[in-house]
């Protein structure tokens, strides 16, 4: 069920539109390996909110294990979110640009993890409360941390300055 999940979080996490436009090459850009590892962020959340809809009696222990994987992947977010905005502010002529397009990234994101909590809830009843049933323990292990499970591509984005 773990190996699933884990499975889940990394196939919705799929390069956004607004990033993935930036290259298409057959190995994956700069903009697109970032876009993966901050969409499965994204996928994290959108999987929290189905469960807290779907199946409210297991609501505290996730909001419980969503805050330390949250806590857990903080340092992790913030550079991503950092290395986003440098992106974006590169590729825009001016700040009016920068607006729009940091805009249509955040829209993008939104719509991302709306998909990915869709998909979630478009699961047979039963099948969704056992995974909203685990979903506290798998954002309880190491395995869920953003580190863990893209540690070549986390390594290969930090390469570029």
């Amino acid at each position: 069920m773990t190996r699933w999940l884990l499975g889940a979080l990394a196939a919705v996490a799929c390069a956004a539109p607004a990033i993935s436009a930036l290259a298409a090459e057959a190995k994956p850009s700069y903009g697109q390996e970032l876009a993966q590892v901050y969409g499965t962020y994204q996928s994290v959340l959108g999987h929290k909110e189905a469960c807290e809809d779907a199946s409210p009696n297991t609501r505290g222990a996730i909001d419980k294990s969503y805050a330390a994987w949250r806590g857990r992947n903080a340092n992790t977010i913030a550079e991503l979110d950092e290395r986003l905005a440098k992106m974006i502010r590169g590729i825009s002529k001016d700040d009016k640009e920068y607006a729009r397009n940091i805009g249509k990234y955040e829209g993008a994101m939104l719509q991302q993890r709306h998909e990915a909590k869709q998909e979630f809830l478009a699961q047979p009843r039963k099948e969704l409360e056992a995974l909203c049933q685990s979903l506290p323990d798998l954002l309880s292990s190491k395995e869920s941390d953003l580190e863990t499970l893209y540690a070549d591509e986390l390594k290969r984005i930090r390469s570029r300055r």
